[in-house]
This record gives structure tokens, sequence and C-alpha cells, in this order.
């Protein structure tokens, strides 16, 4: 599958891709943060079946809906491949000590032997986090470790440990 990716001066950036079955989709993200998608007719591609506008917070739903389990689903298929390691998803929730603080604060890596390889911040994803990076109530981090070192992490990030 190939994504053509165009530049539209003063609008924001098209996207247009032909899926595996063969039917042809442009997405244009707005400067504004909305969004156009359109459903091109497969015997005539210069004419929209079916256009779906959406205003910025519909495109932040649908980004998270699509980015966050979809990066979570590619570390569980690299945990599956190897023996022990785990992949999990932990909220900072509200309250939480590190809220407010950097990833490097939490000291993950060193007390429970977990690497954060992803911030998820409503439908921003920051990939491979420094520990400067700051963490807000509501990020999702991404981690990988055993089992019990994400557990741990769960509950240091909850203030329990």
């Amino acid at each position: 599958m190939e994504l053509e990716e165009t530049l539209l001066p003063g609008v924001g950036v098209r996207y247009q891709l032909r899926t595996r079955s063969g039917q042809l989709l442009g997405i244009v993200v707005q400067r504004e943060g909305g969004a156009e998608i359109a459903v091109f007719d497969r015997r005539d591609p210069d004419r929209a079946r079916e256009t779906f506008r959406l205003d910025p917070e519909e495109v932040d739903a649908v980004a998270e809906v699509l980015g966050a389990p979809r990066l979570t689903q590619r570390f569980a298929d690299l945990s599956r491949e190897v023996p022990g390691l785990e992949s999990g998803r932990i909220t900072v929730r509200p309250g939480s000590p590190f809220a407010g603080r950097t990833l490097g604060d939490t000291r993950a890596r060193t007390l429970t032997g977990c690497s954060v390889v992803a911030i998820v911040r409503g439908a921003d994803v920051v990939p491979s986090p420094s520990p400067g990076d700051p963490l807000s109530a509501g990020d999702v981090l991404v981690a990988i470790g055993s089992a019990a070192g994400l557990e741990q992490l769960d509950r240091r990030l909850a203030g329990q440990a």
C-alpha cells in the first residue's frame, strides 16, 4: 500500500491511499485541526462517492481510536515474540504524584525494569520519550517489561509504591 502526501499551501496536507481492496481514499488534514475524508468512486477516481467532514475534536477522537491501540498492538506483537516480555498501557491518573513532573522523575526503568516506549496524550503520541518529557494527568504510558514490573509501574504512578 502506498500513501501519497501532498502539501496544500494555506489549507493543510492531503493524503491519498488505495486500499488492498482497491478503494481510493483521500484525507485532507486542515491547518485548523479539522479534516475531510473522501471515498472515491472506483470507476471514476475524480468523483467522490462520499465525503465526511470532521471538526478538530472529532479528528482527535478518531486519531485516538486508530493511533494508540495500533501502537499498543505493535508492542503486544513484539512481546509475544520474546518470552517474559509484555507490553502495557498505564494511565497517569489525576492526583498522581508524577502529573506535572518528568518521565525521568518516575525512575521507571531503574525501579521497575520497564521501559516507557511512548507517551499518548489525547491524539498525540510521543514516541521514544526522553527522561525530560513532562507527564500530565490523562497521559497513557506505553511500556514494556515483565508483568510484575508493569504492575509496579502502575502502582508507582498511582502513588502507591
